[in-house]
């Protein structure tokens, strides 16, 4: 939903990463506890508290970190906190704010994940991901902690919230699923593998092995979508142009966002018409999207701008 540290896909010196079952008892303990409060406030929806607990350096940032709080709440409804990892992140030998990589291993020595951050100041820093654990859309957080001096403790920097499950299926079953589609459905397929990315972690900043092995089974599927884009597609003496089609989660569904050049209408019903219009041409081009995934999306294009019209479940989408 937001979060105030972003992905880049730039390295950095001078930093290091140590995963959970190697942190001493103090750093471990200490973490947990600030990501414990940090993740209860979530759930209550206590906003005093979790504004009390963010750093200094990220008040401007408030208002979008309430909303994504606002917005959690029926993603964790219900649930009880569950810490899953922690990874705790040292930068504080950087000498500038800079786009930053960490590399966090586990006691053997071999590559377990990778963490990138964009524009990190100097700074001892934690990625924290916990579960709501038994809520029914499977809640889960991406929290970004930072050390701060001053107050000497765990300040909340950063926070993504996500479902676990889409409909009771998980990551791994779109995996699975993503698998099944690859050779006969390659449309459904790409999109059940974003799906799978999307569910498998609340966070974006955040490689795994795993995960790399999942990028590399959707880059094998030909051709891809984005290959085939922009897609004109004719209906009767109607041909509309759709510029892109993408996983959109806004209803904590297995929806798709398609993107079309609107004709320019602005009335409301003739606007739901055309995206209507748009929304049945393309299932006609791609009838397994309708079988694999629960909507669609429409977003109308002109002039450069693009208006959510609105979303319809395939089952009323002629």
């Amino acid at each position: 939903m937001a979060s105030t540290l972003l992905l880049a896909p730039m390295a950095s010196h001078a930093t290091s990463c140590t995963a959970q079952a190697e942190l001493g008892s103090l750093d471990r303990d200490a973490l947990s506890a600030a990501a414990g409060r940090v993740a209860a406030a979530v759930l209550a929806q206590d906003f005093n508290a979790l504004q009390a607990n963010l750093l200094p350096q990220e008040a401007s940032e408030w208002d979008g970190i309430r909303a994504t709080v606002e917005q959690a709440a029926p993603l964790v409804k219900g649930g009880q906190i569950k810490l899953r990892d922690v990874y705790l992140l040292d930068a504080s030998d950087q000498t500038a704010t800079e786009d930053t990589q960490f590399f966090c291993s586990n006691a053997a020595g071999s590559l377990t994940i990778s963490i990138t951050m964009n524009a990190l100041p100097p700074g001892r820093y934690a990625v924290v991901l916990a579960d709501a654990a038994g809520a029914p859309l499977a809640g889960q957080m991406g929290l970004v902690l930072a050390w701060d001096g001053a107050a000497t403790q765990w300040k909340l920097a950063g926070l993504t919230v996500r479902p676990g499950d889409f409909d009771g299926h998980d990551g791994v079953w779109y995996w699975q699923r993503a698998r099944e589609l690859a050779r006969s459905e390659p449309w459904s397929a790409w999109f059940s593998y974003d799906v799978a990315r999307y569910l498998l972690l609340p966070v974006d900043i955040l490689t795994s092995p795993n995960l790399e092995k999942l990028e590399k089974e959707q880059s094998d599927i030909s051709p891809a979508p984005a290959s085939q884009l922009p897609l004109t597609l004719a209906d009767g003496d109607r041909t509309w142009k759709i510029n892109a089609v993408a996983l959109d989660a806004s209803l904590h569904e297995a929806d798709l966002g398609v993107a079309y050049d609107s004709t320019g209408v602005t009335d409301a019903a003739a606007l739901r018409t055309e995206a209507t219009a748009v929304m049945s041409t393309f299932l006609k081009a791609h009838p397994d999207i309708r079988a694999n995934f629960h909507g669609l999306w429409a977003y109308a294009e002109k002039d450069g701008k693009r208006t959510p019209v609105m979303e319809l479940p395939m089952k009323e989408i002629p």
